[in-house]
């Protein structure tokens, strides 16, 4: 997973996987879903993120991180 910002729109995509996106569709106002050509989830775009959300602060909490 990955976060991505970007300043010049104040936007904030958040990828699951890096897989080109073959369909979108906007389930609120300025929130996109991107998914793939099977209708699975890739990512999601949120417009006025810093103004949504504070953007300072990233918490990952019980994720399932497998050791290597």
């Amino acid at each position: 997973m990955k976060l991505h910002y970007y300043p010049e729109t104040d936007s904030l995509y958040i990828e699951f996987k890096p897989t080109p996106g073959a369909e979108t569709r906007e389930v609120a106002d300025g929130v996109v879903l991107d998914l793939d050509g099977a209708g699975d989830l890739v990512g999601f775009d949120i417009d006025n993120a810093s103004k949504r959300f504070d953007l300072t602060k990233l918490e990952a909490v019980s994720l399932p991180i497998a050791a290597e």
